[in-house]
């Protein structure tokens, strides 16, 4: 499997720029994505020991946990978007069913990076409430990174078909 997560984000993005198959939109949106999850740590990190309860301070650590794994798939999806995406290239060579088989395996992913994204979508609103409020404009960040997520992949999973 093609890895982009353990390459430089500059090598990553020179990628993307290439005249090739991929990364491409979809890969873009699955690191859109793990973005937006970094960002819900971050505001997650800079909001504890503010004086919070316990009960709060026990929700944002969790956030910050469950949005580290969250990160982590995504940055994984970066990836294995782009393998999928090669799998559409190669079935247009073949007949109807393995073409159409490539394009659920592809639409999988697409549906996988929007869910995660939509998990850490859920997270922002007890952040807005009892996060840091310095740092409500990182959470509005990390809000329009995760939709961008969801937009994409919807209209990858929509050309894919």
């Amino acid at each position: 499997m093609i890895r982009y997560d353990t390459i430089s984000l500059s090598e990553y993005l020179a990628k993307l720029a290439l005249r090739e198959p991929v990364p491409g939109g979809g890969s873009a949106a699955a690191l859109s994505a793990a973005l937006g999850a970094a960002l819900v740590q971050m505001v997650a990190k800079y909001s504890l020991g503010k004086g919070k309860t316990k009960a709060i301070e026990k929700k944002i650590m969790a956030i910050d946990q469950r949005a580290g794994i969250l990160r982590r798939d995504l940055l994984e999806l970066v990836s294995r978007d782009a393998q999928a995406y090669l799998g559409i290239v190669a079935a247009r060579k073949k007949d109807k069913a393995s073409q159409k088989k490539a394009a659920m395996e592809a639409g999988k992913v697409s549906r996988k990076i929007m869910a995660i994204s939509q998990k850490a979508l859920s997270f922002l609103p007890y952040l807005r409430k009892e996060g840091n409020c310095w740092l409500q404009t990182d959470v509005d960040a990390a809000e329009n990174f995760l939709k961008a997520a969801v937009r994409t992949s919807h209209i990858m999973m929509k050309a894919n078909v």
